[in-house]
């Protein structure tokens, strides 16, 4: 075949060989821009654990469920959304506009791979950048390594920079808007809270005015210890009329003092009885009524706490829109670079020739196999 007459071994060794190294040297040796890295790390850190104002631990910690539990000194959630958001569409037009990335980006020299183009798209250039940009999050300590290349080790150190500038503004914005949503909740739950201990507290006061008791199970109690002190003396002053009519004559002095002491006493508990019941309330409802009067009391108890939580949470809600919640800890801060770390010149030319060599001794079999067939 006139194919195989073609491809013998100076060619082979011509396509496979000799032009992809050649071609790897002039790019590596003479267009490849050099690319520096402005290293960082950094991490979120929740500035908000120990703020709850005193008061009693239930309170707090039932204001702390309304508002979504405690907090930890690191949120590993918070760090995955600050990754997501450096390498987001929203942060590479903010630097962009800040730093001229694509300007910068474009002027690469000749170097056709690492570079921007006129005509490359939003998210050709976003795809750009996020390669610029390389993070490392370690989920054990939370925090993040942050490297980013530019074609200046300036550039690079500022860019760094600009993108953590711009990472504690979304932590802050983020966390506010999220307290914004918590005050929100609690003054629903405040609202909700206090409308629920005002019906509680009228039910108390139509129940009290209803049946004129303040406390049915006090004023039954104090009722009691009077009516048996009067029944007492009445069963005494009945014995002390006995004893004296067996003695005395029935129209005596004393005899008529006893029966005037006798029936002042009977009307005394008559009338303790009824002051005590009330006109419209039976001695034997007393019970009952005294049972709904505690479920009322206990309703009304459990709304006031409710109440002084769901105050707890509002009060927090609130300070917590108008303070700092969390922030970025910058653990290293943007490096200057002192040298080019990419590209590595020779490392990428000797793995062409190595890539080179393989497909040359494959074609020169797969060559050799078929001439072999062909004979």
């Amino acid at each position: 075949m006139n194919i195989l007459k073609i491809l013998n071994p100076r060619v082979v060794a011509l396509l496979t060989l000799v032009l992809p190294t050649a071609l790897g040297t002039v790019y590596y040796f003479g267009l490849a821009a050099d690319r520096y890295v402005s290293h960082a790390v950094v991490g979120v850190k929740d500035t908000g654990e120990g703020s709850s104002s005193g008061g009693s631990g239930g309170l707090a910690g039932a204001a702390s469920m309304l508002l979504g539990g405690g907090v930890a000194a690191t949120s590993l959630s918070d760090t995955f959304y600050l990754q997501n958001y450096i390498l987001s569409m929203d942060l590479l037009n903010k630097l962009d506009a800040r730093l001229k990335l694509r300007e910068h980006y474009s002027r690469s020299g000749l170097d056709p791979i690492y570079r921007v183009w006129s005509w490359t798209t939003q998210e050709s250039f976003l795809e750009f950048y996020r390669n610029r940009v390389e993070i490392t999050r370690d989920d054990y300590s939370g925090l993040l390594t942050v490297d980013v290349q530019g074609f200046e080790p300036r550039f690079a150190q500022a860019l760094s920079q600009g993108i953590l500038q711009e990472s504690e503004a979304f932590i802050n914005e983020y966390s506010h808007r999220i307290a914004r949503e918590k005050m929100r909740f609690a003054e629903g739950e405040l609202q909700s809270s206090r409308k629920r201990l005002e019906e509680a507290k009228q039910q108390v006061a139509a129940f009290q005015t209803t049946y004129k008791l303040l406390d049915p199970g006090s004023q039954a109690a104090a009722a009691s210890s009077l009516t048996a002190g009067l029944q007492a003396k009445l069963a005494q002053q009945e014995a002390e009329l006995r004893a004296a009519l067996a003695i005395m004559q029935d129209d005596s002095f004393q005899v008529r003092a006893l029966r005037s002491q006798l029936a002042a006493t009977r009307a005394q508990l008559d009338a303790e009885r009824q002051r005590s019941t009330g006109a419209s309330v039976d001695s034997a409802q007393l019970p009952t009524l005294n049972i709904k009067f505690q479920e009322l009391l206990s309703t009304a108890v459990f709304a006031e706490e409710a109440h002084k939580a769901s105050l707890m949470a509002y009060e927090h809600a609130r300070l917590d829109t108008t303070r700092k919640l969390k922030t970025v800890v910058v653990i290293e801060p943007p490096t200057l670079p002192q040298e080019a770390l990419y590209p590595r010149r020779l490392y990428n030319l000797f793995t062409v020739m190595a890539l080179a060599f393989m497909a040359f001794v494959i074609t020169r079999l797969t060559l050799a196999t078929i001439r072999e067939h062909q004979d």
